[in-house]
């Protein structure tokens, strides 16, 4: 049976830690579950956590005025849900929902703060490794927005 370390060792976004931060990143973490439908953030809402996906899938959706909700992005296996939790004011800034059955970790915002203010090398490589997810995200919306505006005509 793998232990909660196991897990967070195993996923791409901590690969590489040193495994004293491992285990102070695991301090702050929990296993649970979200069935489909299930909506894990919500945007203005307090981002107190936040989410490795073990299995399942994950939309990331954003309410439009007159259209209804539009999915940003489908994460799954190995993704994180969230970088709120680490820029002030700590809001979400969309809704994620699970598509389907979820195994999660979901990890304490707060408490990982805490420990990163305590010891600034854990806080320099978790800001390092969620701001590559946050290009990652950011590339992949600006590409969803040149497919679904790309075809607009030019104002005359």
């Amino acid at each position: 049976m793998q232990t909660i370390e196991d897990l967070i060792m195993s996923a791409e976004v901590f690969a590489g830690l040193e495994p004293r931060m491992i285990e102070l990143v695991a301090g702050c973490a929990r296993n649970t579950h979200a069935e489909p439908g299930t909506l894990l953030v919500r945007e203005g809402d307090a981002a107190d956590t936040f989410y490795l996906i073990r299995k399942g899938l994950i939309s990331l959706e954003v309410q439009a005025a007159g259209r209804g909700t539009l999915r940003i992005e489908t994460l799954d296996r190995g993704d994180t849900v969230g970088w709120s939790w680490l820029f002030p004011p700590y809001r979400w800034q969309l809704d994620g929902r699970a598509i389907e059955h979820c195994s999660l970790i979901a990890f304490d915002g707060a408490c990982l703060r805490g420990k990163c203010e305590l010891d600034h090398e854990l806080g320099y490589q978790l800001m390092r490794r969620f701001a590559a997810s946050m290009v990652d995200r950011l590339q992949a919306t600006r590409l969803q927005l040149l497919d679904v505006y790309g075809h607009a005509s030019a104002p005359a």
